[in-house]
């Protein structure tokens, strides 16, 4: 099978046609790899307890375009993002206080994506065969993501919801 880099992550994906996602900008072998990740992880729990850090490093390596739909995306994502791997939160904490910054994702401005968005991707992701594998790549997948945007730390840590910074208990 033929192979292509994602335009936007960096992956190496097979070169197929096929629906991408309508704001996430991706290859349409990259949206198949990531489905065939998240249908990993919704076939077993075990997987699941990482599910959200797929998402979100997915999501922040995927931001689209300047519409503001893409704008909301990559800044909730980014701060579920800030608050799992910075503040500590569970996954059930940090999907709260993510829905809680959302409350105020009217106000989040554009922000330049980096130029690469980590050395971990979807591609890689699929490529393990045990769960501890899977769970300790997605782990670093997450944490290579969130580098990536350091250069907009700041921005993000402003979008947090205040009471999040206070709930740093795993």
């Amino acid at each position: 099978m033929n192979t292509c880099k994602c335009f936007s992550c960096g992956g190496v994906y097979p070169d197929i046609d096929g629906p991408v996602h309508r704001y996430m900008n991706s290859s349409p072998g990259c949206w198949s790899v990531y489905g065939e990740v998240l249908a990993r992880e919704y076939s077993d729990p075990v997987y699941f307890e990482v599910h959200r850090l797929t998402v979100d490093a997915y999501a922040v390596q995927h931001p689209g375009s300047t519409d503001r739909q893409s704008i909301q995306s990559v800044g909730v994502h980014l701060v579920r993002l800030c608050l799992f791997l910075e503040h500590g939160l569970t996954a059930d904490k940090a999907n709260n206080a993510m829905l809680e910054a959302g409350k105020n994702k009217n106000s989040f401005i554009f922000i330049d994506p980096p130029k690469h968005f980590g050395s971990i991707t979807a591609a890689d992701v699929n490529k393990v065969s045990s769960v501890e594998e899977h769970k300790a790549i997605v782990r670093d997948w997450a944490q290579t993501a969130w580098e990536a945007w350091s250069m907009h730390h700041d921005t993000i840590r402003e979008w947090l919801p205040n009471q999040a910074l206070h709930r740093t208990s795993r």
